[in-house]
Order: C-alpha cells, then sequence, then structure tokens
C-alpha cells in the first residue's frame, strides 16, 4: 500500500489516510486475509484519467488478470470523485457497492464520516454503522 501511495504520488496529493484494516476475503474465500485502507486525495484528473492511471499503477505492482475476486498483490477503487454520479461502460461512480462493504466503509468513515453518498443520500457514518460484517474489519497492527 505505501508503494501504491507513492507511485500515485506524482500525479494525485493525498490529503487524508485511514488506518489499515485486516480482513476476510470476500466472494473467493480460499485466499489469505486482505489489507484495507482508503485514502482521499485530491488531482487535477478526471475520473476516466485516474481510472487508467490507477490500473497501469496496479499492472506496474504486479497485478495479474484473474477471475472475479481472484487473488491480487493490490486492488485500488475509486469510490467517490466529489459529489459525481458518473455511470460509463468503463467507471461506475459512486462505485457500485460502497454501501454494502464493510471493509470499505469502515475505514473511510474513519477520514470522511460526513461525506455524503450522492446517490443514497447517507452519510458514511451511518452507512458503516449498519453495514453487515462491520465487526469482522479489524484494525491491523504489524504484528499481525
Amino acid at each position: 500500500m505505501t508503494q501504491a501511495l507513492l507511485l500515485l504520488s506524482p500525479r494525485v496529493i493525498v490529503k487524508k489516510l485511514s488506518s489499515v484494516y485486516q480482513t476476510q476475503p470476500v466472494g473467493y474465500e480460499e485466499q489469505p486475509m486482505f489489507l484495507n485502507m482508503t485514502c482521499q486525495v485530491s488531482t487535477s484528473l478526471a475520473p476516466g484519467e485516474l481510472l487508467r492511471l490507477v490500473k497501469a499503477l496496479e499492472a506496474k505492482m504486479g497485478r495479474k488478470p484473474g477471475f472475479t475476486n481472484s487473488p491480487r498483490i493490490i486492488d485500488i477503487d475509486i469510490l467517490f470523485y466529489d459529489a459525481r454520479i458518473i455511470k460509463t461502460s468503463e467507471l461506475t461512480i459512486p462505485h457500485p457497492r460502497v454501501a454494502e462493504r464493510a471493509f470499505v466503509l469502515i475505514p473511510l468513515s474513519e477520514i470522511a464520516p460526513d461525506l455524503v453518498h450522492p446517490e443514497l443520500g447517507r452519510r458514511i457514518a451511518d452507512l458503516a454503522r449498519v453495514v453487515e460484517g462491520r465487526n469482522s474489519v479489524l484494525k491491523w497492527t504489524s504484528g499481525g
């Protein structure tokens, strides 16, 4: 995650970082635990340009194509882009499953509790308080 943030830094300014959280894999469960975090960034890149940047960064870090929810070294998602709603063949913002993923909402609520989901009209902190699986999202320490 540190490497990904460093590789992003020439094109984005990291404003806030959440803690790192350890979670069970979702979907395909025959893989190691995941580490998740969220960050708030500032960028002059348009949403499509930002998507191309993060996909190139994932490839540079060694991410290989695989099946849905397959093991991967890095997975970077664009959750929100201001309060915009974007639906193209390449990109959907807000991320379509953000409101049902505890591993996203818990770290996101740490750095942006008052952010309002532009389609649901609900604060991130409120969504995080009721999302299924929130008790299995645990702050990670380097000791594991």
